[in-house]
């Protein structure tokens, strides 16, 4: 089947990888993909012979509409895959104007808390957002969240949304030979401690100061463990953290690495892997670390990490905004680790197979143009 895959900007992590990883889990299955991002953030080095990507160079999402209208006239798409609402209610706008007859299936990534938080503004971006949410319920076929805890946001600000939980693809072809690679950094060539590691935008919304603090309690209490943080990402509060570390004298103890395109080669090589998130929908690098063999500490943050890690069943659950509980669990989990085949229940529904088999059972599309067998 001709399919489109959609994605407001490209970059390194986030709904523009996860969007990647879709369209290039249905191109390795054997169908048309056109992958279409509006513009790009970072250098595109997520490459695939089997599929077509376009970028619009448009740095707003409104400048994506006409030349996607030209491209449903020209190209007639059988399914259409858009992520995030902004974009969502473009592509419905979209689809109608070029009389496509394509199947949408529209995903939300954010919580609504964030994407809505100013819809009470006349003419705020969540404003207009707000007034186009029934638009996009009634026109689009299937409408998904990326955590059950969302759809539950969703319909406390929305009466009525027909959203089902579909979760991101994690675990793909190319994740073991990502896994694989060899890294040259001194903490994981010379390894004679455990290692924590972190990664994300620098952003605040992201709880890396909550991750500092708490690594300077652990040096506090003096308990003799022998560990090691890295933390990687780039973004506008790097200073800012560094200038914790210093302040903390902890630069022997932590580093913050730039942003790289596979990070799974450092979670594999990793102990335990914290998300000190003060919000998320849900948290995709958490999977991947769970995926590498990674134990998990997380904050109890809306939305995702206690949906996946349930009663400190997969893991260990902080206290949101808590130093002082978050550095109690990575003790916990420097002394206690959860086994993989534990965590591997988990990992089987971000696969490939199941996520496109659930988004085709959605779209009731026939099991003959599935092309694969599950």
């Amino acid at each position: 089947m001709k399919i489109l895959v959609i994605s407001p900007v490209y970059s390194l992590a986030g709904v523009p990888l996860a969007q990647f990883r879709l369209a290039k889990s249905l191109s390795d299955i054997g169908h048309n993909v056109d992958l279409i991002y509006g513009c790009k953030k970072n250098k595109f080095q997520e490459k695939s012979k089997n599929m077509n990507v376009i970028f619009f160079n448009k740095f707003r999402v409104i400048g994506m509409l006409f030349p996607l209208i030209k491209y449903l006239l020209l190209n007639k798409p059988k399914i259409i895959f858009s992520a995030e609402d902004h974009l969502n209610a473009i592509v419905v706008i979209a689809k109608i104007l070029s009389f496509s007859k394509a199947k949408l299936t529209v995903s939300s990534r954010v919580t609504p808390i964030d994407t809505y938080r100013n819809s009470h503004i006349l003419f705020s971006k969540g404003w207009f957002l707000k007034k186009l949410f029934p638009l996009v319920n009634s026109n689009a076929d299937v409408m998904t969240c990326v955590s059950r805890d969302m759809i539950k946001q969703y319909r406390k600000i929305f009466r009525y949304t027909k959203q089902v939980c579909v979760y991101n693809i994690v675990k793909n072809k190319d994740s073991t030979k990502k896994m694989k690679e060899k890294v040259k950094h001194p903490w994981i060539k010379n390894k004679n401690h455990q290692l924590i590691v972190a990664s994300g935008k620098l952003a605040e919304w992201k709880g890396f100061d909550v991750l500092i603090r708490s690594i300077k309690i652990l040096e506090e209490k003096k308990l003799n463990l022998k560990f090691k943080l890295l933390i990687i990402g780039g973004g506008p509060e790097e200073y800012n953290l560094n200038k914790l570390i210093v302040k903390f004298k902890l630069t022997k103890k932590i580093q913050i690495l730039k942003p790289i395109t596979n990070t799974l080669k450092y979670f594999s090589k990793s102990d335990i892997f914290v998300l000190s998130s003060r919000v998320e929908g849900m948290p995709n690098v958490m999977i991947e670390a769970m995926m590498c063999g990674c134990t998990v500490v997380a904050t109890d943050c809306p939305t995702g990490p206690r949906e996946i890690i349930k009663q400190n069943q997969y893991g260990y659950l902080s206290k949101l905004n808590n130093p002082k509980d978050l550095a109690k669990n990575i003790h916990k989990a420097l002394k206690k680790k959860v086994s993989s085949k534990k965590t591997n229940k988990i990992i089987n529904n971000f696969s490939a197979l199941e996520i496109i088999k659930k988004h085709f059972l959605l779209l009731k599309i026939e099991k003959d143009k599935w092309k694969f067998n599950l």
